[in-house]
């Protein structure tokens, strides 16, 4: 049996904290706040993402289970493999990777519509073509290139640089969404008189909160990046949970003090009414002046930069972890020789993430959902992955290393896996609120038969690995005591 390859332990615990927050805490904060409102209004917003993140802290008890008692990279594609096997390992990294590289993708994006709206001139040079109405500037492209490289060969000199980058880059994008808050609730005429009435008059108040509570999984999106980190945790996996739940906290906290802070501006309805590249941006620059625009784009910057920065970190271990299994190609578990980070996987992001800007905004804003769809798959593997290890009493295959006797916490991951499929139905449900329009669909099913060709393909070949040895490659450990249907 071929010597399995692992990641230095280099991240502190409050690095990896700010990756998760950091990561759930992207452009959406800051560029969406009126497109939200107009579909919810301020108080359906708000509650929707309040109910969101308890649902996602539902989840989050599954996560805090298997991350220590499976401190290994590849997360969810691991967790789905102790539980159900190869092909459905493959299935949940295949889906999960999809969700990580929208994101990049469109975090870079993010942040050339900003220049774009601060120095309109810079980007409205080499205009190539439209797509859905949407110019595309060759300029546009050049900055989030130049972005997404930066990052990666940040993120390929140490994940201890990535890290320490990732807690400075959270903690100024806090403060400057606290002082943005302050400064407007401060601002004669602007208030809480402006956010009624609190949801939109033509819709009713649960069909608006619903509509965000679908969104959530993509809102959150990155508490799920803890996991990816674990092999490189440099204090003890028991902390794992804590760290996803005040990093959600966290995260609702900052997106309800956002769209606090636009709301309050004017009268929302007028507000969401306006047609701006960015609305907030406008509303924030108008109230504010330049100080305010400064503070936002600070705050916009930090959330683009951690979005980035934690993502680039999580689908390239997740891709590490994958190619260690075999059922990627191997040059994707190859390690730096000097920085020992997969470099590979790092660049593969990199340069796939600079292809979307080519293919507009609204083209972009397409993957969104397919993104939402590719992580709440993963969510469903790991609560069921949990709930097959959450024992109601001691069986004669317990084991107290891999399991725990808690009737609570088998409740709780079965509640998990009912939000995931809830989440799924939301999405996928023709008269949902948040079902996806016809362009994310045919992205989503482009990237199913994608996933089933190259399955059928590696599938010889992966079948053909020794359970013994594949326990090894993924888990560190030939036998893993769960229930294991090896498919």
């Amino acid at each position: 049996m071929e010597e399995r390859t692992t990641l230095q332990k280099s991240l502190k615990a409050h690095w990896v904290w700010a990756i998760a927050l950091g990561s759930s805490i992207g452009w959406g904060a800051f560029v969406q706040p009126t497109t939200w409102m107009s579909t919810a209004g301020p108080m359906g917003v708000i509650l929707g993402f309040g109910i969101g993140a308890l649902l996602m802290m539902l989840i989050a008890v599954s996560y805090g289970f298997l991350i220590k008692s499976f401190p290994v990279s590849g997360g969810e594609f691991a967790y789905a493999f102790i539980s159900l096997g190869r092909t459905h390992a493959f299935i949940s990294g295949w889906f999960l990777t999809l969700g990580y590289i929208c994101i990049v993708a469109l975090n870079a994006s993010a942040f050339a519509l900003m220049i774009k709206f601060v120095f309109p001139a810079l980007i409205e040079n080499l205009h190539l073509y439209q797509i859905a109405g949407w110019d595309v500037y060759g300029m546009e492209i050049i900055i989030a290139a130049v972005l997404l490289g930066a990052f990666g060969y940040f993120n390929i000199k140490g994940t201890g640089l990535s890290g320490r980058m990732q807690f400075i880059f959270c903690s100024i994008m806090i403060l400057s969404i606290v002082a943005i808050t302050f400064m407007v609730g401060g601002h004669p005429g602007s208030g809480l008189a402006n956010i009624q009435p609190l949801y939109p008059t033509d819709t009713t108040a649960f069909a608006a909160i619903i509509s965000i509570v679908a969104i959530a999984p993509w809102a959150y999106v990155g508490f799920d990046n803890v996991p990816q980190a674990a092999e490189e945790f440099h204090f003890s996996s028991k902390k794992a949970f804590s760290l996803i739940i005040l990093a959600i906290l966290f995260a609702a906290i900052l997106y309800s003090l956002m769209i606090l802070a636009t709301a309050m501006i004017e009268p929302w309805q007028g507000l969401v009414n306006e047609n701006h590249v960015w609305g907030t941006g406008a509303a924030i620059q108008e109230l504010l002046g330049t100080m305010g625009l400064v503070l936002l784009v600070t705050a916009l910057t930090m959330g683009v930069f951690t979005g980035l920065n934690g993502f680039i970190i999580s689908s390239s271990r997740l891709l590490f972890a994958m190619a260690r299994a075999k059922i990627l190609p191997e040059a994707f578990a190859r390690l730096h020789p000097k920085h020992k980070t997969p470099y590979v996987g790092i660049i593969f992001t990199v340069v796939v993430s600079a292809l979307a800007p080519w293919f507009g905004r609204e083209a972009l804003l397409w993957v969104v959902d397919m993104s939402s769809i590719g992580v709440t798959i993963a969510y469903f593997y790991t609560c069921y992955t949990a709930f097959t290890l959450f024992k109601t009493k001691k069986d004669e295959k317990f084991n107290p290393k891999k399991h725990v006797i808690s009737p609570f916490k088998k409740t709780l991951s079965a509640l998990g896996m009912i939000a995931s499929i809830v989440f799924l139905a939301l999405l996928l449900i023709p008269g949902s609120p948040a079902f996806l329009g016809i362009e994310s669909r045919i992205a989503l099913l482009a990237w199913i038969v994608l996933g089933g060709i190259f399955y059928l393909v590696k599938r010889t070949e992966f079948n053909k690995i020794p359970k013994e040895e594949l326990n090894y490659l993924i888990l560190g450990s030939k036998q893993i005591e769960a229930k294991h249907r090896d498919s």
